[in-house]
């Protein structure tokens, strides 16, 4: 069943209305017309992404990717979001956040802190913590971190081996190990990132 463009379940960061009104393709009225353009538009960043080394720890990189990701679906993509959501920063401190957890993850990278895929799997929760960008976080956030893992010489995680774009299961699983790492339990995420 198709319905009206919206969040997809109550994980979703709904869109202000100005937001909304930067989608670009001019027939996208319903969610599952949003969800395959968007998934296009991945699938196409994810080929120049890993198309060659990147450097992943750079905020200019990762707005970039961003912007790649959701470019041909949203006139915002690759921009800071300037709103409050129901999970993230303050606006005006994502700047801030994201320099702090790349310089976090640089230390961590170069002092050997933690295991490749730790250090992966707390960048993935703070970037997504930080929520950047209007939409589209949690993609963008397991995008740039599958790309942090092939720089470590690691394989992609898994991610539940499932879609995570729709409801169900597996996004309720993957959703519950963020909220276990936000109160500093990151057992929960490191074991689903390899299921």
């Amino acid at each position: 069943m198709n319905e009206p463009l919206g969040p997809a379940d109550d994980a979703s960061t709904p869109l202000t209305e100005e937001e909304k009104r930067d989608l670009i393709p001019s027939y996208i009225t319903l969610r599952a017309e949003l969800n395959e353009a968007e998934q296009a538009n991945i699938l196409e960043a994810a080929a120049w992404a890993f198309s060659r080394q990147r450097e992943v720890l750079d905020e200019r990189f990762l707005k970039e990717l961003h912007r790649r990701m959701f470019g041909r679906v949203w006139r915002w993509a690759g921009r800071y979001r300037l709103s409050g959501r129901n999970i993230g920063v303050n606006a005006w401190q994502i700047p801030v956040e994201l320099r702090q957890l790349l310089d976090d993850c640089r230390f961590w990278i170069d002092n050997a802190t933690y295991p490749p895929d730790e250090i992966a799997a707390r960048f993935h929760h703070r970037l997504v913590l930080t929520h950047p960008f209007p939409n589209g976080n949690g993609r963008h956030a397991r995008l740039a971190t599958d790309l942090l893992l092939v720089a470590l010489g690691r394989p992609r995680f898994s991610w539940g081996r499932a879609s995570l774009v729709h409801a169900g299961q597996t996004r309720r699983h993957y959703i519950e190990s963020l909220h276990a790492a936000d109160a500093h339990d990151l057992a929960p995420l490191l074991e689903f990132v390899r299921s």
